[in-house]
């Protein structure tokens, strides 16, 4: 059964105005996070591993979008809305397994694999604005005893400005936190984002 996706109440006071964003405000949203806790919310998704027949977005990328508009705004997109979830980026964090049994000649003995994923969608921003606002979310891996993004929740509790007790997700809840709720500023995230979503609609007028 899939995993929710849980995006706990801003803990600033006053509370950070885009956690949550009004449901009017045009907003450009990233969320990302390792592709363990991913897999949680979308059991059934599958991933495109192959680096030659990479096709945009993958699977998961409107799949995600959609969870992470309805844990923000507690409702579902509205299609007769122009511009209300509209999948603009996505980020693929590559890693390579050696595993020297299955080395053929010619493929050598790298496999490739994704690791953490991101998708960027944007909420009602007109299709002329090159920098909305934007609202970065990060997705936590709490079960996973070991690993860069996992250690038991020490890996939250280290990053978060609040404490995460583990009982609350293991078994039925995935974490996701908007920046404002972490210790990492995030100071460029505007322009990373923004600057992403410019550069994958370029790759896309070059072939077309």
């Amino acid at each position: 059964m899939p995993f929710k996706l849980h995006i706990p109440p801003c803990i600033c006071t006053p509370a950070h105005p885009l956690h949550p964003p009004p449901l009017e405000k045009p907003l450009r949203i990233q969320i990302e996070g390792p592709i363990v806790a991913i897999q949680k919310l979308l059991p059934d998704i599958s991933w495109r591993t192959d680096p030659l027949s990479l096709v945009f977005p993958q699977s998961a990328g409107p799949e995600l979008a959609k969870l992470a508009y309805w844990a923000i705004y507690g409702r579902q997109a509205r299609p007769e809305l122009a511009n209300d979830l509209v999948v603009r980026d996505e980020y693929l964090g590559w890693v390579t397994d050696v595993i020297p049994f299955k080395c053929v000649p010619l493929t050598g003995c790298n496999l490739l694999h994704i690791d953490y994923y991101g998708v960027t969608f944007d909420h009602l921003v007109p299709p002329n604005d090159p920098d909305p606002d934007v609202l970065q979310i990060n997705i936590l891996e709490l079960e996973t005893p070991s690993g860069p993004f996992a250690n038991g929740g020490a890996y939250a509790n280290r990053y978060l400005r609040f404490a995460v007790d583990l009982a609350d997700y293991t078994g039925k809840k995935v974490l996701a936190v908007p920046r404002c709720c972490q210790k990492r500023k995030g100071t460029q995230d505007r322009a990373r984002v923004n600057s992403s979503v410019a550069m994958r609609d370029m790759e896309r007028l070059e072939g077309s």
